[in-house]
């Protein structure tokens, strides 16, 4: 996406995982803008290039490996007083060689946690959260029972887990919030709820998911950056709030017709990509969409898949109405 009177890059960057769940971050050189920052390696894109050319041919002139086994991970646009860049992100899970710096003054291994702790360079900071984050975004049917519902969450991928039970009042379901949600963390599950910012506050909650029309609503980011803040969103204009509210992931769709959403025009993979791959933060795809969907997901710039039914297929989280009520009265 050049800017006009802007130098413009497209950029190639190598996400490098080691099996012990490693990042590998190197840094900048003094003959280079922002000597000392940190960032993850690659570069430009030249004429001709496709960007896993471009990639592979990096990371051999970079760090003296050979890339074997790489994914998009997410793409991102970022605009620096000097000149507009678009960093096309991969995740490299596997390479021959040992990875050594021929370019920069250091490199480390470091914990995907650790990395906001680093000065990385500003356009490599959404990577952080693309790495942080898990594939898939699962929300709680409508009628999910908490009483069964521990039993179900264990046949589930881990991921992020809205609990979204648009029937119960407030009271009750922020009860529900304070006694299952611990217990999901401990299930592999990052537990989000999705009435009150406040109610991160209770144990075991990781974070707040706002509606499209919360969204609309807000003023500023609405949680501590220590708690995951996502949003629903359903074109460009949404994913621009999002992210001036310092939005951490967004979910987007549908990409295909939904019965519960059938007045909505699918976006189509197409649709989602181009909206996607513009957002400057990591983003689920929805809609008719479930786990089987995920390396096309990935193909199209999504950070994975958010979904209900296709999680729960199978499983009987039951019916919140009867058993919740004698639960937490």
């Amino acid at each position: 996406m050049p800017s006009t009177g802007r130098k413009y890059g497209h950029i190639a960057v190598g996400v490098l995982v080691n099996p012990r769940g490693e990042v590998l971050i190197c840094q900048r050189p003094a003959y280079k803008l922002y000597p000392g920052e940190w960032e993850f390696p690659g570069g430009k894109v030249e004429a001709g290039e496709d960007v896993q050319t471009a990639l592979h041919r990096e990371l051999r002139e970079e760090l003296d490996i050979d890339v074997q086994h790489s994914r998009p991970l997410i793409r991102l646009p970022f605009v620096y007083p000097e000149l507009s860049v678009e960093l096309d992100t991969w995740l490299v899970t596997a390479w021959a060689g040992e990875p050594r710096s021929t370019e920069h003054p250091a490199m480390a291994w470091v914990a995907p946690d650790e990395l906001p702790r680093r000065k990385l360079l500003a356009a490599d900071r959404p990577i952080v959260n693309a790495l942080r984050l898990p594939a898939h975004c699962i929300f709680t049917p409508p009628e999910a029972n908490p009483a069964q519902l521990l039993d179900t969450v264990q046949r589930l991928p881990r991921g992020l887990l809205r609990l979204r039970l648009p029937g119960l009042a407030d009271a009750h379901y922020r009860r529900w919030v304070r006694e299952l949600a611990p217990a999901l963390l401990q299930a592999g599950q990052q537990p989000i709820v999705d009435r009150d910012p406040a109610d991160v506050a209770e144990p075991g909650a990781c974070g707040f998911h706002a509606s499209a029309k919360v969204l609309g609503r807000l003023r500023s980011r609405p949680v501590a950056a220590a708690k995951w803040f996502g949003a629903s969103c359903h074109g460009a204009e949404d994913l621009t709030l999002a992210r001036a509210f310092g939005a951490d992931y967004a979910v987007l769709g549908p990409v295909n017709a939904t019965p519960t959403h059938p007045q909505a025009t699918p976006l189509g993979w197409q649709g989602f990509s181009r909206l996607a791959r513009q957002a400057g933060l990591p983003v689920y795809a929805i809609g008719g969409l479930g786990p089987d969907d995920l390396d096309e997901a990935w193909r199209h710039g999504a950070q994975g898949v958010a979904g209900i039914s296709a999680y729960w297929r199978g499983s009987s989280p039951g019916d919140a109405s009867g058993s919740l009520s004698a639960r937490i009265e």
